[in-house]
């Protein structure tokens, strides 16, 4: 039998060949994490420093805890890192019942900033306003405070004061306000009407879990309604799931409602509407303003993708990200952003919000209000 002597030095080639490739690819992930894991290396050695010099001893769980709240801080305005009190306290929220003061806020520039105040609390009667910035909470500076702590601070027991000061950048002022922390219970719909000519109303105050189902009984209301203003106004958001199921009630099958990506293939998902439900077609407004936010993004910007409704009022806040909660040993989670959302054609949101169709400002009157009145001569027009 005659054997081929190159076939010893083709298969000696394969395998340095092979063996290069898997040490590119180590190399690769290597050079990826060597930043990370010299940074490591720091914290270990600042830690062991602590261990062994700091005047006292030092608390192995304060120590934790406070690291890694600072770690997730650091990341952007919306992740963090929850103690097993804060997390009970999240999940307490789920349940639309908690004691503070109503608003939803995010770490901005350093600054605790409010994105928008939650109807009928103390935070909406006393006039705090989207883009407050919380300078202290009973004379305590918040600069550098984390996400977790401010809300700590601001949540509590029903009946006790909280000091706020708020720099209110558009007017230069610095404001003083002494609230009282009550019962605070949030409402998907807040209110469902039919306004003179035939106009239906939906304030929809935040998307919550039973948000859709409340929305086909506001609408079921409205069945002699010609046209649908669905006020998002202040609407911070909430539920990506129930936001995804409102929008799909009025957008074809078959068209891209919106679509998430992140770091890894798990993480991206697009979202259809459901065929099996029937879509609602008649002339539609969404107001929105600057306390917008989120899944209120999210319908708005579809709905004005696809020409099924004017957005009316002013420009929205800009939150575009999705943040998973991961629920961890000791009873703590991690709130960490996961993704990022985008609108049909790519439109990204986080950091520039949704412009108007028709801008409207508010009446300086609090007891007019204009971006409604002009939102309902539109769709008088309209019918």
């Amino acid at each position: 039998m005659h054997i081929n002597k190159k076939y010893p030095v083709v298969i000696f080639l394969c395998i340095i060949i092979f063996l290069a490739i898997i040490y590119c690819l180590w190399n690769s992930i290597t050079k990826k994490n060597d930043a990370l894991y010299k940074q490591s290396g720091l914290f270990s050695e600042c830690l062991d420093i602590i261990q062994s010099k700091y005047v006292d001893k030092p608390d192995a769980k304060k120590l934790t805890y406070g690291a890694l709240k600072g770690l997730s801080g650091s990341l952007d305005p919306y992740s963090q890192f929850m103690d097993p009190q804060a997390f009970n306290e999240l999940k307490a929220d789920t349940l639309g019942k908690y004691g503070g003061l109503g608003m939803e806020i995010s770490i901005k520039d350093g600054f605790p900033t409010v994105i928008t105040p939650i109807e009928d609390t103390p935070a909406w009667r006393a006039g705090i306003k989207s883009g407050d910035r919380i300078i202290k909470i009973n004379n305590e500076v918040t600069k550098d405070m984390s996400l977790t702590d401010t809300v700590s601070r601001l949540r509590g027991e029903t009946g006790e004061k909280v000091d706020l000061t708020i720099l209110r950048e558009p007017e230069k002022k610095l404001l003083e306000f002494s609230l009282i922390r009550a019962t605070i219970e949030i409402k998907g719909v807040k209110e469902t009407k039919l306004l003179p000519g035939g106009i239906g109303y939906i304030r929809l105050a935040e998307f919550r879990d039973n948000s859709p189902e409340e929305i086909d009984v506001a609408i079921k209301k409205l069945t002699k309604a010609q046209g649908l203003i669905i006020d998002l106004r202040n609407n911070p958001g909430g539920s990506l799931e129930a936001a995804i199921k409102i929008a799909e009630r009025f957008i074809d099958k078959g068209k891209l409602i919106v679509y998430i990506r992140g770091r890894s293939v798990d993480q991206n998902e697009n979202f259809y509407p459901n065929p099996k439900l029937p879509v609602l077609h008649m002339p539609l407004a969404i107001l929105i303003n600057e306390g917008s936010a989120s899944g209120s993004e999210i319908i708005a910007g579809s709905f004005q993708y696809y020409k099924i409704a004017k957005v009316i009022g002013k420009k929205s806040f800009g939150k575009g990200c999705v943040q998973t909660i991961i629920p961890l040993k000791d009873g703590s989670a991690l709130r960490l952003t996961t993704s990022r959302y985008f609108l049909p054609g790519g439109k990204a949101i986080n950091g520039i919000g949704i412009e108007p169709d028709i801008a409207i400002e508010p009446d300086s009157n609090p007891l007019n209000d204009a971006q409604l009145e002009k939102t309902i001569d539109f769709l008088k027009g309209k019918k």
